[in-house]
């Protein structure tokens, strides 16, 4: 049996993944099922990247240790995964103890041979990236990808020897032509970094202590790159002196699944890596798109985060895996919005694919009770819808090798549109009132139950459960990918008719799920002439106050009262609205410390997400901003 190893990039666990985040892991189990499907041995890696100086900022502001910290959230991580039924063989933490000996193994294997030498780094630094850059990629000194502040940082740190692979590394690129995919990544990573020149990489930090210490250097941690990078074979049991049974089978890669804003480190950083190791290069490397939020980046100052859960919620897991597969294009973004959710479903799954198994399983139940035997009474259309799901297979099959998930799964859809059309020429209600035609009647439910066959077993990879439940409801014997050489039903024996998916009403279920997800702030109740009630030092303390700096704000569209600000509070920015547009020009407030409520609930205030409070002081004359007396760093906390 051929083996297959296929990875994710490790998540980040800094914050709980949001959809965009989510849809490489349900990407990448697709591409897995279906491998183990068609008969491949495949092993399917993820897990979480838990070092770096975010970890430990965000632990700090949380008053907990960093491992905590990243435990809570891996958890997380790990507890969405599974929600999304991916079927990982193995989930990596790079605080698991094994991957930690490794990395320091292969940290002093590459200082032993001359790649990494000890130098000062002067430069800018993004946290939240956890990349350097120089003066002439930096804005307003604001970091190049994320548009977050950068800081000045000087340090002593080790640094590995990069220019020394770069022929090395061209020449792999030009002689492997589907080594970086899609063909539009490469030549980005080709024209904008290699060709160019590449400057030596820093691997290590001394500023903080949350990572892997330098084995031979403990005021140093190894930094993320050769930490995280490193855990597609130290997963496998790799550790220089060790490599393990899995790694003999499985490295090198078949693909790593990541995406394009980390390409460069997995086409250039990574490779060169296993160059200085003396190991095999992954076989593939795809760069998968983002998934834009209505046209949008998804982050959480934009007020445009979706949550997989939530979204599960109301949705169902298959159909927000559907969602996702068929909405992403090869190599351009996709998007999603509710509207878009609701419109996929209502077309796709409860029009074509659930109203052709409904009511195929019923009619072989009206006319048949439930089972026939096909006589054979063969009639116009029919060997074009075999010859239509015979092709599909063949389609699907070469989509997938090209990694195109969602043509793969268009052409699944496209055959079950060929046998609704079907139905429709052969018109089964009308054969059935004719008893001279019931044979014909017979075949005809016999062709449609074959045909849904083809789907169920073609669509399992991608829908599981519905896969599984459309084969349940047909009662098919042959449900592997083997059995789909011809297209051949003899008889039928069919269960209940179930609907798979129930069409939706598009505005109720919008007003439903937009009230679960963003519901707005309840009205205060009127205080008592006798004041607040008393509180306890413990109400007092459910409440996360801190400084924040406003980097911008500006008016709420179609409100007067309103302000919405950016805020940023230690590493994170928020999105925060008030009504304080009567006292404050959005000017007046940009460069301020304020006190923020940092974790009251999300709300929407006139259509635009707010995600915590701006505290204020108010008498007779109007209201001011509360404002920390002296200089304090924005994060601070307030007690």
């Amino acid at each position: 049996m051929d083996k297959y190893y296929i990875t994710t990039a490790i998540a980040y666990t800094s914050r709980k993944p949001h959809i965009g985040n989510t849809y490489e892991i349900v990407l990448t189990d697709a591409i897995a099922r279906f491998k183990r499907l068609i008969g491949k041995d495949v092993f399917f890696l993820t897990g979480t990247d838990e070092h770096g100086q975010k970890i430990e900022d965000c632990a700090k502001g949380s008053g907990i240790t960093p491992k905590e910290y990243v435990d809570g959230v891996a958890g997380e991580i790990k507890k969405i995964w599974d929600l999304m039924n991916t079927s990982y063989d193995k989930f990596i933490r790079t605080t698991d103890d094994y991957h930690e000996e490794a990395v320091k193994k292969i940290f002093k294997k590459l200082y032993d041979k001359g790649d990494i030498y000890k130098d000062k780094y002067e430069g800018l630094y993004c946290v939240p990236c956890e990349s350097f850059f120089t003066e002439t990629q930096v804005t307003d000194g604001l970091c190049p990808d994320c548009g977050r502040p950068v800081t000045k940082t000087s340090e002593e740190a080790y640094f590995f020897k990069m220019s020394k692979y770069q022929d090395a590394l061209m020449k792999h690129i030009e002689e492997n032509p589907d080594f970086i995919q899609p063909e539009s990544r490469k030549k980005e990573m080709v024209n904008n970094f290699l060709k160019p020149g590449l400057q030596d990489l820093c691997v290590s930090r001394s500023s903080f202590k949350w990572g892997v210490p330098v084995p031979f250097d403990e005021d140093h941690v190894i930094y993320v790159w050769i930490d995280a990078l490193s855990n597609y074979i130290t997963a496998l049991g790799y550790s220089v002196d060790e490599k393990g049974d899995l790694y003999s089978k499985y490295w090198p890669a078949d693909v790593h699944i990541i995406g394009k804003d980390i390409l460069r480190f997995h086409t250039i950083y990574w490779p060169i890596i296993l160059m200085a190791l003396g190991e095999p290069l992954p076989k593939q490397i795809f760069g998968h798109p983002w998934l834009l939020s209505g046209g949008d980046k998804m982050s959480k100052s934009k007020g445009n985060v979706l949550y997989a859960d939530d979204l599960v919620r109301h949705f169902g897991v298959d159909a927000i895996r559907y969602y996702l597969l068929r909405e992403m294009p090869f190599a351009q973004d996709g998007t999603i919005t509710l509207e878009t959710i609701i419109a996929r479903y209502n077309a796709d799954l409860a029009n074509t694919l659930g109203n052709l198994v409904n009511r195929t399983v019923a009619m072989v139940n009206k006319y048949f009770g439930g089972s026939i035997d096909n006589p054979g009474a063969t009639g116009d259309f029919d060997d074009e819808l075999k010859s239509f799901a015979i092709d599909t297979v063949k389609e699907v099959n070469s989509k997938m090798d090209e990694l195109k998930v969602a043509d793969s799964i268009e052409c699944i859809m496209n055959l079950a549109r060929r046998s609704n059309k079907y139905i429709d020429e052969t018109m089964p209600w009308a054969l059935a009132k004719d008893e001279a035609s019931h044979d014909r009647l017979k075949t005809v439910l016999c062709n449609l139950i074959e045909s849904i066959r083809f789907i169920g077993v073609l669509i399992t990879p991608f829908m599981p459960d519905t896969g599984a439940a459309i084969l349940e409801q047909i009662k098919a014997v042959n449900t592997d990918y083997a059995s789909l050489d011809s297209f051949n039903c003899v008889s039928v024996s069919v269960g209940e008719a179930t609907p798979l998916f129930a069409r939706l009403d598009e505005k109720k279920k919008l007003e439903e799920v937009e009230n679960d997800l963003f519901k707005p702030a309840e009205e205060p109740a009127p205080e008592q002439e006798s004041g607040k009630p008393e509180i306890t030092i413990d109400d007092f303390a459910a409440m996360e106050l801190k400084v924040g700096l406003v980097l911008e704000s500006k008016p709420v569209e179609g409100a007067k009262k309103l302000l919405v600000s950016q805020i940023k509070i230690g590493n994170e920015v928020r999105q925060i609205v008030s009504g304080i547009a009567q006292y404050y020009k959005s000017e007046e407030l940009v460069g301020k410390k304020v006190v923020v409520v940092t974790n009251l609930k999300p709300v929407k205030l006139r259509g635009v997400l707010s995600e915590g409070m701006i505290l204020c002081a108010s008498d007779d004359n109007g209201l001011c901003v509360v404002s920390p007396e002296k200089d304090i760093p924005e994060g601070a906390e307030v007690r």
